[in-house]
């Protein structure tokens, strides 16, 4: 092909989606290819959005001007807040999808969006000329040139389904593997590749189950994820009104554990037959039988995939056990004795490429202008693997353009966390985002993501002025009813500062002022909480500080005073900043003041 693209995105996953998104709404020319244009954005696993931390990543993606947000909305078949009992911190929004829905539409959007060409290809090798990548090679032999490149792979890379002993190639169930690719990446860019491990349920047919013996868990009161307006111009999606589903719950028992201690020597993960590593957080049903045997019972949810099928998916039940066995299992659920599988579950292997060979905007340090998201990079789930879709498209066109990479602070948002998290963690199991990783998250709130970011976005040509205004006009808002309630007093305090009482309630306080309702919950939060976030915001500034001293590449830690762990470590890394070096496992603050003062040598 003749034709230069200004970027070429590699998969069409949840990162390839928001990668390919980002780079055309920005104005770079750019491709998509896809092993198969009809499982464009397929929800491969569990079919909803959002969850703890993983709501506040969706809230991030959406306020930046990624797509994610406004595609849950479009398929939600069920809206619920997750720690609805805990503080605006832990508060973690999760939305159940239609599948099929959400696939369709992202694909849509996708094929409509401007600059943006979709075409249905396998990637094969890269094209290397004088130690710069020029191209893509495809299964037909095509040759697709580029200036920058993201390669977002998925669980393809070499991908192995396992259902107990038996096994078989494939990127997940129904498409084939990328052996080719993850070869090349070895031996065309000398990266370090390794595996890992994951897994899926099994599907059910409604019709075999027995819900009247199971907890029901409605939707709740309709929400969104995104505070954008809805694209009227696609056809159908911004009229459609979907039915509300609920979810049930059952319990596994002994019986069910039983079942899945009697087979391990039949389990591919313990046989020794898998040889990647699962992830912690979310393990197969028989290592939560394994690691927990003092657990009498675990939750099972059952989660509709649609407003067009029948299937539930039997959330806490992923397992690689041999079918047989899974049909023992299932039916040995109450609610589920006479239960119809209509997808076995498995377990999927595949190749993934250690993220300390990233530098922070995503791009590979060996290979400035081919930039990695999602599973490749080792971590889980669908929202960090959009999440790092969204911030690679967008650095792969700045790259194209002369312009910087953008990158967010720990401080910034979750995406900060994670990324900051993939360049300094050893990743030896796929990384899952959790609030508890995010030390700042009383400020990195799901209901002030576009207060934090959305500037960000506007400046980097991905959110739109409207929303940039709307932004605006709620800052004022705020400003103006911040100012109002300090002039008001009541027993001798403003009303502020009653508000910092968990006891004070606004809504039932005679003569106050009334607010928008958005307006009114910022203000509170800030109330209760604007003496830990103040304190949190002094150590960030602690944090930035050693942020800005940067460490050039070719920087020689050989020195007295740095460890052989720590001189490892941080050879191979090579930290952009003090403030990555500083918190990567391993370098202790001692060793940081060593490099501090022969920074400042140097400089």
């Amino acid at each position: 092909m003749n034709r230069i693209f200004d970027v070429i995105v590699v998969g069409g996953g949840h990162a390839g989606c928001e990668a390919a998104l980002a780079a055309a709404r920005i104005g770079a020319e750019t491709l998509l290819l896809a092993i198969n244009n009809d499982h464009i954005a397929q929800m491969s696993c569990n079919p909803a959005i959002g969850g703890i931390a993983k709501g506040q990543l969706v809230k991030e993606i959406d306020a930046l001007g990624g797509e994610m947000g406004c595609n849950t909305d479009a398929a939600a078949i069920q809206y619920r807040m997750l720690n609805a009992s805990k503080g605006a911190a832990a508060l973690s929004p999760r939305a159940q999808c239609d599948k099929m829905l959400y696939q369709r539409r992202m694909k849509l959007v996708l094929e409509r969006c401007p600059n943006l060409v979709v075409h249905q290809a396998e990637t094969t090798s890269f094209v290397v000329e004088n130690g710069t990548v020029i191209g893509v090679k495809t299964m037909f032999g095509d040759i697709w040139r580029g200036r920058a490149f993201v390669i977002c792979t998925g669980t393809f890379l070499k991908g192995v389904l396992h259902y107990g002993l038996n096994s078989f190639p494939g990127g997940r169930a129904g498409d084939p593997p990328s052996n080719s690719l993850s070869t090349s990446l070895a031996e065309d860019l000398h990266l370090e590749l390794e595996r890992l491990k994951t897994g899926t349920p099994v599907r059910v047919l409604a019709k075999s189950i027995d819900f009247s013996s199971m907890e029901l868990q409605p939707p709740e009161t309709n929400w969104h994820f995104s505070y954008r307006e809805p694209d009227k111009d696609l056809p159908v999606f911004g009229t459609l009104q979907l039915e509300q589903r609920p979810c049930y719950l059952t319990y596994s028992n002994e019986k069910t554990a039983q079942l899945a201690r009697d087979n391990l020597s039949r389990s591919p993960m313990y046989s020794g037959k898998i040889h990647g590593t699962g992830a912690r957080y979310c393990p197969s049903f028989e290592d939560k039988v394994v690691r927990f045997p003092e657990r009498e019972r675990h939750h099972i949810y059952l989660e509709p995939e649609g407003n067009t099928t029948d299937e539930y998916y039997l959330n806490g039940i992923s397992t690689s056990l041999p079918t047989d066995v899974q049909i023992q299992m299932v039916r040995s659920l109450p609610g589920l004795e006479k239960a119809l599988i209509s997808r076995y579950a498995y377990a999927i292997e595949y190749d993934f490429v250690h993220p300390h060979q990233l530098s922070a905007g995503l791009a590979l340090q060996k290979w400035p202008n081919v930039f990695l998201a999602g599973q490749i990079n080792g971590t889980s789930g669908y929202e960090e693997a959009a999440g790092q879709g969204l911030m690679a498209g967008m650095n792969a066109a700045r790259y194209v353009a002369g312009k910087e990479a953008i990158t967010l602070n720990r401080d910034d948002a979750y995406i900060g966390v994670m990324i900051d998290d993939l360049l300094t963690k050893d990743i030896v199991e796929p990384y899952r985002l959790f609030t508890s990783r995010a030390e700042y998250r009383l400020s990195l709130r799901q209901d002030n993501a576009d207060r934090r970011l959305t500037r960000i976005g506007y400046e980097a040509g991905l959110a739109t002025a409207a929303e940039m205004a709307r932004v605006n006009k709620l800052e004022q808002d705020i400003e103006d009813a911040r100012h109002q309630l300090q002039e008001i007093r009541l027993q001798g305090k403003s009303v502020l500062e009653l508000m910092q009482r968990p006891d004070f309630d606004y809504a039932s306080t005679p003569n106050l002022p009334t607010l928008q309702t958005r307006v009114l919950e910022q203000l509170q939060i800030e109330a209760r909480y604007g003496g830990y976030i103040a304190h949190q915001a002094r150590e960030a500034q602690s944090l930035h500080k050693m942020d800005d001293v940067k460490i050039p590449g070719d920087f020689n830690y050989r020195m007295p005073g740095i460890s052989n762990e720590a001189l490892a470590k941080l050879e191979k890394r090579r930290p952009a900043t003090l403030g990555i070096a500083s918190r990567i496992d391993g370098v202790t603050p001692a060793e940081i003041g060593v490099l501090q003062i022969a920074l400042k040598h140097r400089k």
